[in-house]
């Protein structure tokens, strides 16, 4: 079929909740993308943070392949092998001493809410069922995941949220101690918000949060669905920091292409779940977990990270570059390791559209930030080609 055509019956048949670009991707291959018409674009948008090996990676095709030739799905009323052992190992890679899977990152945290909740109401001699969330903020698109999130357009028409949360200023501790009651039950907060423009937290605020959750009885959750697993350079985007949460949220990459989700937490908040109080019915697929081992074998590999992170730096430092060479059109450039935002003057859109024409996907992070999310094994010299690129963009546009 044509890609007009395919585009055609999509406009047909399909619920427009989405403003899809005006391509048909039919393959990958490394870190290449080639749609209905046979053109190739380098990809930095790796499926919004999930590819992050890039596409036809062997060691994950051969773990979905193997666990799919002997099972792929029972039931949660039953035990399997993948399950457990990738449960095994996000714990003891992590802060935590459970793990919940789920199939999405906003499944993930809408587990997190009921979790603290649970918690919250179970512990204390008068319950706690507040939550305090970060303005700018963005954890899903489920009813109390838009309720939790700090960005109003994503509010209007599904009036009314779930109640009980208040909203602080990100990186302000000040806004977030005022809010604080005896009603509150966790603090939730993302170490790098992604969605709302690419800003990292401050180790004084993430800090701050830590010791305010632990002297007012609180607990401390991380969504890490977009920036965990790698993608800033670190497994965790929270090491960095020196501060462990009490519950963390995860998917995008650790399916390597397969939905997933996970809610990790310490054993006080575990203790407060019985049998019947929350469930999935794919969770812990069989395929899934398998590959999401794989992931997690080839993210923990020697050097891997640290490959990451020098990459990282070298784009940071391409970039910064080109904002000096450009500075009424370029303004800031935020992120760590491999996930990147340029601010820019004009609308990030106009940015988008000019990298697909040259046959580079980029996204954006914002009204007015081009966002990059290259797979974490793109190399520096096609990293440096969408550098180039962007600067010829700046130039024809200005």
């Amino acid at each position: 079929m044509r890609t007009a055509d395919i585009i055609a019956l999509e406009n047909r048949y399909v619920l427009q909740s989405y403003s899809r670009a005006p391509l048909v991707l039919e393959r990958g291959n490394g870190v290449y993308l080639f749609d209905t018409d046979g053109n190739r674009y380098l990809d930095c948008v790796s499926g919004l943070a999930v590819n992050a090996f890039g596409y036809g990676d062997y060691e994950l095709l051969a773990a979905m392949q193997e666990q799919a030739a002997k099972l792929i799905h029972v039931s949660n009323i039953f035990h399997t092998v993948p399950s457990v052992l990738l449960a095994r190992e996000l714990v003891e890679r992590s802060f935590a001493d459970r793990a919940f899977f789920c199939n999405s990152g906003t499944e993930a945290w809408e587990a997190a809410l009921k979790f603290s909740r649970k918690w919250g109401n179970t512990t204390f001699a008068k319950p706690k069922f507040r939550f305090i969330a970060m303005h700018n903020s963005f954890h899903g698109r489920t009813l109390g995941s838009i309720s939790t999130t700090g960005q109003p357009k994503y509010h209007q028409g599904f009036q009314p949220l779930l109640g009980g949360i208040d909203f602080a200023d990100f990186n302000d501790l000040a806004s977030v101690e005022r809010l604080v009651t005896d009603e509150t039950c966790a603090i939730l907060v993302e170490p790098l918000q992604a969605e709302g423009g690419i800003h990292l937290a401050t180790p004084e605020f993430l800090q701050g949060l830590r010791q305010l959750c632990d002297s007012r009885g609180m607990l401390l959750v991380f969504d890490e669905i977009q920036v965990g697993l790698g993608r800033t350079g670190t497994l965790w985007a929270h090491q960095p920091y020196g501060v462990e949460p009490d519950l963390m949220t995860l998917a995008k990459a650790l399916g390597g292409g397969l939905p997933i989700g996970v809610t990790l937490m310490r054993q006080k908040v575990a203790d407060a779940i019985k049998p019947g109080d929350h469930a999935s019915t794919f969770g812990a697929n069989a395929v899934t977990c398998a590959t999401a081992l794989a992931v997690m074998r080839k993210l923990t590999e020697e050097g891997f990270l640290a490959g990451v992170r020098d990459r990282g730096e070298h784009l940071v430092e391409r970039l910064q570059a080109l904002q000096q060479r450009f500075p009424g059109q370029l303004k800031q450039v935020r992120g760590r390791g491999l996930i990147l935002g340029m601010v820019t003057e004009r609308p990030a859109a106009d940015y988008v559209a000019a990298f697909r024409e040259r046959h580079i996907l980029v996204a954006v992070a914002g009204p007015q930030v081009v966002r990059f999310l290259p797979p974490l094994v793109m190399a520096t010299e096609q990293l440096d080609e969408v550098v180039d690129v962007f600067g010829d963009i700046v130039q024809a546009l200005a």
